[in-house]
């Protein structure tokens, strides 16, 4: 087989076929379709219309069997899970981006002050590098 690594690309690219995805997962093919029907996990397509899965996807087949024969949740419960998981982490990488932004503006904010507080130590203090003193002694007369 493949090691259970796809043999090109990442854990996202799909490239088992059914039969080869439902036995990576310990499941029948019909079980993969039901799950596909009831949209708990969407397979790639073919452009004849036949399912690839990803090792993402297998991961996510072996997680919907395991919460349910051994947690107990029904499919429409899983479903509420893997949409809520989806959704934790899609803000986690909609925080992540919000952070770089924010650290991208507080550091073009220093740059600015620190170049605003330069220009003004240069314009409100002028220093003038030839001081002279002068002892005024009147004559005596």
């Amino acid at each position: 087989m493949f090691g259970g690594k796809p043999p090109e690309g990442d854990e996202e690219t799909p490239v088992f076929v059914i039969s080869v995805a439902a036995q990576l997962a310990g499941m029948h093919a019909q079980t993969l379709r039901t799950y596909d029907r009831q949209g708990l996990v969407s397979p790639g397509r073919t452009p004849g219309g036949g399912r690839r899965y990803s090792m993402r996807d297998i991961a996510l087949l072996r997680e919907v069997q395991r919460l349910s024969q051994e947690d107990g949740v029904n499919l429409a419960g899983i479903k509420r899970i893997i949409e809520l998981e989806n959704q934790v982490d899609a803000l986690r990488a909609r925080v992540a981006e919000l952070t770089e932004e924010l650290a991208a503006a507080y550091a073009a904010a220093e740059q600015a002050a620190a170049a605003a507080h330069a220009s003004y130590r240069r314009d409100l203090v002028p220093l003038n590098q030839q001081t002279a003193m002068v002892v005024w002694r009147p004559k005596r007369r």
